[in-house]
C-alpha cells in the first residue's frame, strides 16, 4: 500500500503558476490580436463595430486602453490557473481521505497518518486558493467597471457630438431611410455594447467572466489548461469490438461539437428577434412620449379613442414579434438544458470500472469529472451565449446604422456659403425645391446692407419656411450661393416656438451660449427689457420652462437672446405670432435700436410686421418672386 504523495509540488508552485500565467499571456494577447483583426475584416458585424468605435483603439491615446486590456486579460488567464489549482487540490483531497481510510483498514498507522497530514495539507492550500480567488474576483470587477465606464464616456460623447454636428439630427429625416430613435440608440445602446454581456446593460458586478469577449477567451484558455488533464487520466473505452483510446477526451469533443452546431441553427433566427423586439418596443415607447407632450391638445381634440387605437396596435406589433421570440428562445434554452444533462454522469459512468479495478484513485475520478465539466463547458460555451450574441449583434447594428444615417446627413447637399467680411447678405442663383423636387423658388437673386430689413410673404405653401431652412444650411433640397457673416451667433434664426434648454432660466436665457458666459446684470436687463422683469428673481430655477412659459413670453426670451448676443444677420420666422401688436412693435423698436446694423430677415403672415423693413419679398409659387422695396423707412 502506498504513501499518500500530492499531486503537484505545493511549496514551488506559486513561481510555477506565474511563469504558466505569463506564458499563456503572451500566447492569448498574440492570438486574441490576430483573431479580432479578422473579425473586424472579414464579418460584417466585426466591420460594424470597428465602424463605431474604432476611434477608441487607435493612435497613441489609445495605449493605455489596450494596457487596461492587458490588465483583464491577465486578471482572466489568472482565473484559468486558479480553477486548474483548484482541480488539483480536489484531487489531493480526496485521495488523501482514501489512503487515510485504506491505511486505518489494513492497520497500516504510517499510511494512515501520511493520508490525514495530506488532507489537512489539501484543507490549507484551498484557504490560500480560496483568498487569491476571492482578491482576483473583487479586483476583476473593480477594473472591469473602470474599462467600461470611461468606454462609455468616449463612444456616448462621439455618437453625441457625431448626431448633433452638422445639423445631422435634423437632416437625417432627410435620407433614404431614416433611423428610427436616436436618443434610445445613444442612451440605452450604447450602455448594452460597451457593457459587453449581451443583451444586458451594465451592472456594478459586471466583470471579465460575465463579458462575452472575455468569457470567449476564458473557455478557449480552459480547454487548453484542462484538456491535458483530461486526456491523461482517460482511459480505453471498448465498445462493439472497437476501443478507443483516451475515451473521455474525445467524447467530450465530439459531443460539444454536435451539439454547437445544432444549436446555433435553432438560434440563428434569434439576430432577427431581437432586433424586431428593440425597434417596437421603441415605436411603442416614442408613441407613448408623444402623448405625454399632446396631452392638452388630445384632451381639446377628444382623441382619447383615436390614441388608445394607436397605442393598440403599435403593442400588439412588439406583442406578435415576441411571441416567435420566446417560441425560439425556449427552444435554443431546452436544447442547451438537454444535451448539458445528459452528460453529466458520463465522466463517472467511463471512470467508474477504472476506479473499480484499482487503475485509479478516487481523486483521479473526482479530478477527471472536473476536467470533463470544464472542458466541456468550456466548449459549450459558445453555444449558450447565442441568443447573448444575437442580442449583442443587433445592438451593433443599430449604432453602426446611427453612424451610417449621421454619414449620410452630413453627405447631403446644402447650399454653398461664403464668409461675408463687410456685414452684408446676398443670394445668388438661389433655388428651393419640395422633397419631391417641385420648384418652390427660382433663381432668387438679392442683397442686404447693413441696418436693412427684408420681409418675406406669400401664400401657404409657397415655401417662406423652406426658404428660412435653406439660409440657414438645415434644407438639402436647395442650390446656389449664400454670403453672410459667419462668427459665432453672428446670424442667429428665431423660430414660431423657440426652443427652451434644460436647465434653470440662466441657461435658457444664455442659450446657444453655455450658462455663465453673460452676466446676471446684463440677463437681468433683457428681461426688463422683453417685459418679463418678474422673472429675474427665478434666475437659479430649474424647471421644464417650455411648459412654465406661455408661447408668447417663449417668444419673447428669445428675443431677449437676441439683445444679449447682438447677431449682424437676425432671421425670423413667425416669432411675434404669440404677441399682440403692442409688443410686437416694442420687439422690433427694441431690435432696431439697440442692434442698428442688424441685418433682420422676416417671414410672417401679418401685415402689420411689414412696417418694420424697408424690403419685401413677394413669394408667388412654382418658382414665382417678387422684390420690392418699400417707400416708407422701416419703423414707422
Amino acid at each position: 500500500m502506498e504513501m499518500y504523495k500530492p499531486s503537484l509540488d505545493w511549496a514551488h508552485e506559486l513561481r510555477n503558476s506565474l511563469l504558466w500565467s505569463g506564458k499563456a499571456w503572451v500566447i492569448t494577447a498574440v492570438f486574441t490580436a490576430i483573431t479580432l483583426v479578422l473579425l473586424a475584416r472579414y464579418t460584417s458585424w466585426g466591420r460594424q463595430f470597428w465602424r463605431v468605435t474604432g476611434g477608441y483603439f487607435r493612435g497613441r491615446a489609445s495605449v493605455p486602453v489596450w494596457a487596461w486590456l492587458g490588465v483583464l486579460l491577465f486578471s482572466t488567464i489568472i482565473s484559468v490557473r486558479l480553477l486548474v489549482l483548484l482541480s488539483y487540490q480536489a484531487n489531493d483531497l480526496y485521495s488523501a481521505l482514501q489512503v487515510a481510510f485504506e491505511g486505518g483498514g489494513s492497520g497500516n498507522v504510517a499510511v494512515r497518518d501520511s493520508g490525514i497530514s495530506g488532507f489537512w495539507t489539501a484543507i490549507a492550500v484551498f484557504f490560500l486558493i480560496a483568498a487569491v480567488f476571492i482578491a482576483r474576483q473583487i479586483i476583476d470587477i473593480y477594473l472591469t467597471q473602470r474599462f467600461i465606464i470611461r468606454w462609455r464616456l468616449w463612444l456616448t460623447e462621439r455618437l453625441t457630438g457625431d448626431w448633433i454636428d452638422d445639423e445631422a439630427s435634423y437632416r437625417g429625416r432627410f435620407i433614404e431611410q431614416p433611423i428610427d430613435n436616436p436618443d434610445q440608440r445613444i442612451q440605452l445602446d450604447i450602455d448594452i455594447f460597451t457593457a459587453g454581456v449581451g443583451p444586458d446593460v451594465n451592472k456594478p458586478i459586471v466583470g471579465t467572466s460575465a463579458t462575452l469577449l472575455f468569457g470567449s477567451i476564458n473557455s478557449v484558455v480552459s480547454v487548453v489548461a484542462f484538456a491535458p488533464i483530461l486526456w491523461n487520466l482517460s482511459g480505453p473505452l471498448t465498445a462493439f469490438g472497437f476501443t478507443l483510446d483516451h475515451a473521455l477526451f474525445w467524447i467530450c469533443l465530439l459531443y460539444v461539437a454536435a451539439t454547437t452546431v445544432i444549436a446555433f441553427w435553432i438560434g440563428k433566427p434569434l439576430i432577427r428577434f431581437s432586433f424586431r423586439n428593440e425597434l417596437t418596443n421603441a415605436a411603442f415607447r416614442y408613441a407613448l412620449v408623444r402623448l405625454r407632450d399632446a396631452a392638452e391638445a388630445i384632451g381639446f381634440y377628444r382623441g382619447e379613442r383615436a390614441e388608445k387605437q394607436v397605442l393598440r396596435s403599435r403593442f400588439l406589433a412588439i406583442i406578435d414579434n415576441y411571441r416567435g421570440y420566446v417560441s425560439r428562445s425556449l427552444a435554443l434554452l431546452g436544447w442547451n438544458l438537454a444535451m448539458t444533462q445528459i452528460i453529466t454522469p458520463l465522466p463517472l459512468v467511463v471512470q467508474a470500472p477504472r476506479l473499480f479495478a484499482g487503475q485509479i484513485t478516487f481523486g483521479d475520478v473526482n479530478q477527471s469529472a472536473s476536467a470533463f465539466s470544464n472542458v466541456h463547458d468550456s466548449l459549450a460555451f459558445f453555444r449558450f451565449i447565442i441568443d447573448s450574441f444575437a442580442a449583442y449583434r443587433a445592438t451593433i447594428i443599430r449604432l453602426d446604422g446611427l453612424v451610417e444615417a449621421n454619414a449620410q446627413a452630413r453627405a447631403l447637399p446644402r447650399l454653398e456659403a461664403e464668409p461675408s467680411t463687410d456685414g452684408t447678405l446676398e443670394l445668388r442663383d438661389l433655388e428651393v425645391r419640395k422633397t419631391s423636387g417641385e420648384q418652390l423658388i427660382d433663381d432668387l437673386d438679392l442683397r442686404l446692407e447693413p441696418g436693412e430689413a427684408l420681409v418675406i410673404t406669400g401664400p401657404s405653401g409657397c415655401g417662406r419656411t423652406t426658404l428660412l431652412r435653406s439660409l440657414a444650411r438645415l434644407w438639402p433640397f436647395t442650390s446656389g450661393v449664400l454670403r453672410r457673416p459667419d462668427g459665432d451667433n453672428e446670424a442667429m434664426f428665431l423660430s414660431q416656438t423657440p426652443y427652451l434648454p434644460l436647465g434653470d432660466l440662466r441657461a435658457v436665457l444664455s442659450y446657444p451660449d453655455v450658462e455663465a458666459a453673460i452676466p446676471d446684470e446684463e440677463l437681468l436687463a433683457a428681461l426688463e427689457d422683453v417685459a418679463l422683469g418678474h422673472l429675474g428673481r427665478q434666475l437659479n430655477d430649474v424647471q421644464d420652462w417650455s411648459k412654465v412659459l406661455s408661447p408668447g413670453e417663449q417668444q419673447r426670451i428669445a428675443f431677449a437672446r437676441v439683445l444679449l448676443q447682438k447677431p449682424k444677420v437676425l432671421f425670423l420666422d413667425e416669432s411675434t405670432s404669440a404677441v399682440d401688436e403692442s409688443q410686437e412693435f416694442r420687439l422690433y423698436r427694441l431690435v432696431r435700436e439697440r442692434i442698428p446694423e442688424c441685418i433682420v430677415v422676416s417671414v410672417t403672415h401679418r401685415s402689420t410686421v411689414e412696417q418694420h423693413h424697408d424690403h419685401h419679398l413677394r413669394l408667388l409659387g412654382d418658382g414665382g418672386w417678387e422684390l420690392d422695396r418699400r417707400i416708407e423707412p422701416a419703423g414707422v
